[in-house]
């Protein structure tokens, strides 16, 4: 799988909203060294699908947030997110992060926007997923025999190796030109990140009664200390949420801003008070660090069209999933004439 001059040399720049169309298999496979990657990105088995298919562009993945080491923001080249396209976790052991996948511009080529309006009536046939590209999905078993598998998540620090400051100006410009943000909200996550900033270095350097909300990040969010409640509704795809106050939610969170393991941010207290449907219970995903599958002893909840919009987080297009403990939610009644 030798990476071809020629496919790199023609590695293009797409733009939020444009049309493109996936490359064929065999063209995709030439641009992956050895280890079924393309600039330390694996392509992987759930992408197939998706070859010859039309597509539009949601964002450009030109940045993404560290959630592995919480080291920050860090600089992606040549990927985009594709308009709903995300991982089935079937050739990873059934994993249900539904993560947004990357795509390196080398496997996409510019479509013809005359042609959207047939998109619907063409189908094309799923290639056979090449052997290789299934062996690639694992890393050595643990030194118990556990398994443990590899994907786009796993490897980002590596595919994303330069760390981006909040500091660097030209990122929320570009953002603007890209398309990712409009200039308000690009205007936002630069303050937002600025007053995360100072806020750090004041809490380490000014006394107590200087600070600013106790010195705490953009949503000042506060957690108790001790073991946190939990609470389980058995609730079911398709019912209707109300999500609670952030003075509800903080009650259920430690001095971390944990339940029971799972963070709380002020990504998500944007959305309290916000009713939505239940998408699906997630009882299993992968770990980034490790590449183990966990198992949830508490499933947690993911709500349609909620995800992490980077509005905080420096305008960051990876859209992951937000995972609600079930004691964040509340059931919102059905009304009496819905019957049926």
């Amino acid at each position: 799988m030798a990476i071809t001059e020629a496919v790199r040399e023609g590695r293009l720049e797409f733009r939020v909203g444009q049309l493109v169309e996936v490359r064929s298999a065999e063209e995709i496979m030439a641009t992956l060294d050895e280890n079924g990657e393309l600039d330390s990105l694996p392509f992987m088995p759930e992408m197939l699908r998706y070859c010859g298919r039309r597509l539009r562009v949601s964002k450009v993945a030109n940045k993404l947030c560290d959630t592995m080491t919480r080291s920050g923001i860090r600089r992606m080249s040549d990927a985009v997110h594709l308009a709903d396209v995300r991982c089935d976790g079937s050739s990873h052991g059934g994993c249900e992060a539904a993560c947004l996948m990357y795509w390196k511009t080398a496997w996409l080529r510019p479509a013809d926007e005359a042609t959207e309006s047939a998109l619907d009536d063409v189908t094309v046939e799923p290639p056979a997923t090449p052997v290789v590209l299934l062996q690639l999905t694992r890393r050595p078993p643990a030194d118990d025999g556990t398994v443990r598998f590899r994907c786009q998540v796993t490897e980002l620090l590596r595919a994303a190796p330069d760390s981006l400051p909040s500091r660097n100006l030209a990122q929320y410009v570009g953002d603007v030109r890209i398309g990712n943000a409009s200039p308000t909200w690009s205007a936002r996550a630069l303050f937002v990140a600025l007053f995360n900033r100072y806020q750090d270095r004041s809490r380490a350097t000014l006394p107590k009664w200087l600070l600013i909300r106790g010195g705490r990040q953009w949503g000042f969010l506060k957690g108790t200390a001790g073991k946190t409640p939990t609470g389980r509704t058995d609730l079911r795809p398709g019912e209707l949420v109300r999500i609670k106050s952030k003075h509800e939610i903080e009650k259920t969170l430690d001095a971390a801003l944990l339940n029971r393991g799972m963070g709380f941010d002020a990504e998500m207290a944007r959305f309290c008070g916000r009713t939505a449907r239940v998408a699906r219970r997630v009882e299993k995903i992968l770990d980034e660090n490790t590449g183990r599958m966990i198992h949830m002893k508490n499933p947690c909840i993911v709500l349609e069209g909620i995800v992490c919009e980077g509005a905080f987080h420096a305008s960051c297009p990876r859209g992951i999933p937000a995972y609600w403990r079930e004691i964040w939610l509340e059931r919102v009644p059905a009304p009496a004439n819905a019957a049926g």
